[in-house]
């Protein structure tokens, strides 16, 4: 059975997540207590209970996310469930990495914590928003996007699925661009929660940092194909990983392209590793005709493999 691994991104977060992995498997475990002495704050607190308050603040979301993937990576893969391509939305594409032996567990999880303090700084001070544009394509939200332009920086940030698109940048012009893709036919604009204009041009000084960063990095060769996000497909030659991940943190995702793209290659079905759906939702509006398995309970790694044991 040819799997399509999907790593989450950032906004799936919630408090609790991995808490019952965490009790029933080793593996889990074992990556997540590594990870917890690699970051320079208490991760299985904020991860397992946020006492806190600060799961929803970027630079602690992206390491706890992505050593939840990484410890839900180990436990799928002792169990004989492993990928035959592999994509992530936004951070996500660390994790797809990770499981593509690209670099190790540890390695991703400082690179996300790293990524997520960059992305903080780079949106500190400045006023920006980010939107969900619902019933529209692509061509007239961009020339909505176009228009409002004069305001401020404003581009379409995500590509997520079939009528639903990510506008992203300046306050003012965001706001401008969002009323615009009303009046051509948008059915809702819904502002959100996040802290800063990610996948946007404004990003520019994180992907300076990470392309210093990654000068210290070993960067293996995928075992599996990655689908990135900032191509909607495999990785070209003469193109490097680190160029592609610089690219990727200022530039827009494009998931459909991507869900499609791996479809492309042959899947059988798709596995969300999350937590949450999201993921699951773009696959089913995008390649309906592709099961899709969302993975982030003991319950639901059980339900997997029994599952793919079924239809291998």
């Amino acid at each position: 059975m040819k799997l399509g691994f999907l790593y989450a991104g950032q906004g799936s977060q919630h408090p609790g997540m991995g808490a019952d992995l965490y009790e029933a498997f080793p593996a889990f475990r074992a990556v997540i207590d590594q990870a917890a002495e690699r970051v320079d704050f208490d991760l299985k607190e904020v991860s397992f209970t946020d006492a806190g308050g600060v799961l929803n603040q970027t630079r602690y979301t992206q390491p706890c996310m992505v050593a939840f993937a990484a410890g839900l990576t180990a436990v799928l893969r002792e169990q004989g469930v492993v990928p035959s391509a592999t994509a992530g939305l936004s951070l996500g594409e660390y994790s797809a990495l990770h499981v593509a032996g690209v670099f190790d567990a540890v390695t991703a999880v400082e690179l996300v914590a790293f990524r997520g303090k960059a992305m903080e700084e780079a949106a500190a001070g400045r006023p920006s928003a980010m939107m969900a544009v619902l019933g529209l394509e692509r061509e007239p939200l961009q020339a909505a996007c176009d228009a409002a332009s004069a305001l401020g920086c404003v581009v379409i940030a995500n590509y997520n699925c079939p009528g639903q698109l990510v506008i992203g940048g300046e306050k003012d012009a965001v706001e401008r661009a969002a009323a615009l893709a009303k009046e051509a036919g948008a059915r809702r604009c819904l502002p959100l929660k996040v802290s800063g204009p990610f996948h946007t041009p404004l990003m520019a000084p994180a992907g300076g940092a990470l392309a210093e960063r990654f000068q210290t990095v070993e960067f293996g060769a995928p075992s599996v194909p990655v689908i990135f996000n900032c191509l909607g497909d495999v990785k070209p030659e003469g193109v490097t990983i680190p160029e592609l991940l610089v690219r990727q943190v200022q530039s827009s995702v494009y998931m459909e392209d991507s869900i499609r793209a791996m479809a492309g290659l042959g899947m059988d079905a798709f596995v969300e590793i999350g937590p949450g759906k999201a993921l699951s939702g773009f696959v089913k509006k995008t390649v309906p005709g592709l099961p899709v398995y969302a993975v982030e309970t003991a319950a639901d790694v059980e339900a997997l493999v029994h599952a793919v044991k079924e239809n291998d």
